[in-house]
């Protein structure tokens, strides 16, 4: 029993006897059972993928469950601790940064696809979030590539336009957020002190992460880390971030048009055109880069997840092959799923389909998606490890004295404390 595994079992109240030996539950021949989460999003993309590997399989059917994600994270680990699969469903949806926790803990648990599929159709990145010991065991799907979304009319009010967002340090969006908020009285984005979202798109855009090797700490003498924080509070003590709390306040603070800009993932994009109204006012620009950090880019990620096929499934050569041939293979696939749920997936070759190619009269004619899918290849991979939700916590807890003007240096000490005093 490894480590992680171990802490989850004391937590649970359970034990790994058994694991090794796991049972299934026998289903019917012809259905794959899959677990993921949002009905607006994952379920339909899934839904949609399996209508058309039926179309040629006809033999084949899917049973596509709505469960919460925190519910599957649940579901999960206490059946794979306690070494039980019945019920467990034949493929899976995980968020990327919570894989490893999976993979180390379970070792076996989940079919290897690296041996199946060609892993170097998909952005790298994604592939590496899930790739244990040489293998990768995930059918890498949305990214979560950021970009700078920001209101071109209110920046153009401060003598601003789109040259000026282009290959700009954080430092530099600074001033122009102090400038737009001078001529218009708007701040330059909003932010949830509980999420540390902006804080990892600008640390992940120098491909470093919290923890070192996956496990150790790199907290202290992380200095892209210092440099994120540095550059959030220079913005907090500027009066450039409006504080929130929760998701429908940080939404509504820009569908408001009360802040000129949102640096977040791509699948932002649905709640910012949300407004029809604002159509035409609002531009992408690549992020901002961290200054004077070593490995500095403009490309980074927060969220996305990916598919996974359960060892213990009866129907693992099925799931594999409907994988490889829809999500794997299916380029006309990715348009849809990027037109109707606004998905833009990891595939590296959906880049030359028509729907990401064309422009977005909302974002002012852009093409918007081909941006972004250009963007995706360009990230940095990190290993997120198996206590990267532990590291988040720690460093949520200290973005508040941080925005008030507390010295970083010592939250950097409190944040690496606090963390592995979590993962003893």
């Amino acid at each position: 029993m490894n480590l992680f595994a171990s802490r989850w079992s004391r937590l649970l109240g359970t034990t790994m006897a058994g694991v090794g030996m796991l049972t299934a539950t026998a289903v019917s021949a012809s259905e794959l059972t899959v677990w993921c989460w949002d009905p607006n999003f994952n379920i339909p993309a899934m839904t949609d993928a399996g209508a058309r590997y039926t179309k040629d399989h006809p033999d084949t059917t899917f049973n596509v469950n709505n469960i919460s994600q925190d519910d599957i994270n649940q579901k999960l680990q206490t059946q794979l601790l306690a070494g039980v699969t019945d019920g467990l469903p034949d493929m899976v949806l995980i968020q990327d940064d919570n894989a490893q926790r999976f993979l180390q803990s379970f070792p076996g648990a989940f079919v290897p696809l690296s041996d199946s599929i060609d892993m170097t159709k998909f952005a790298s990145y994604k592939v590496a979030a899930a790739t244990y010991e040489g293998k990768s065991y995930s059918l890498p799907f949305d990214s979560g590539v950021g970009g700078l979304f920001y209101r071109s009319d209110y920046l153009e009010q401060a003598g601003y336009g789109a040259d000026d967002l282009n290959d700009i340090t954080w430092d530099q969006l600074i001033k122009i957020g102090t400038d737009v908020k001078e001529k218009t009285g708007h701040q330059l984005l909003s932010m949830d002190y509980n999420d540390d979202g902006m804080i990892i798109m600008m640390m992940q855009s120098t491909g470093q992460w919290y923890l070192k090797d996956g496990s150790e700490p790199n907290i202290v003498d992380n200095a892209a880390l210092k440099a994120s924080l540095e550059a959030f509070q220079k913005m907090a003590q500027a009066g450039l971030v409006k504080s929130i709390t929760g998701w429908t306040d940080y939404t509504g603070s820009f569908t408001s048009g009360e802040v000129a800009a949102v640096p977040q993932g791509v699948w932002i994009t649905g709640t910012i055109k949300s407004q029809p109204d604002q159509s035409g006012d609002w531009r992408v620009a690549p992020l901002p880069k961290l200054d004077g950090v070593d490995g500095a880019t403009h490309y980074s990620n927060n969220g996305g997840s990916s598919w996974y096929v359960l060892a213990s499934s009866e129907h693992t050569d099925e799931a594999v092959d409907f994988l490889k041939t829809v999500w794997a293979g299916d380029v006309d696939f990715y348009q849809g799923i990027l037109v109707n749920q606004g998905a833009v997936g990891s595939l590296l070759a959906a880049r030359d389909g028509d729907a990401y190619k064309a422009s977005d009269d909302f974002f002012g004619g852009e093409p918007v998606w081909q941006n972004f899918s250009d963007w995706l290849s360009k990230v940095p991979s990190v290993n997120y490890g198996t206590f990267t939700p532990e590291a988040r916590a720690a460093v949520q807890a200290q973005l508040p004295t941080i925005a008030n003007g507390g010295n970083i240096d010592e939250a950097l000490q409190a944040i690496d404390g606090q963390l592995r005093q979590q993962i003893q």
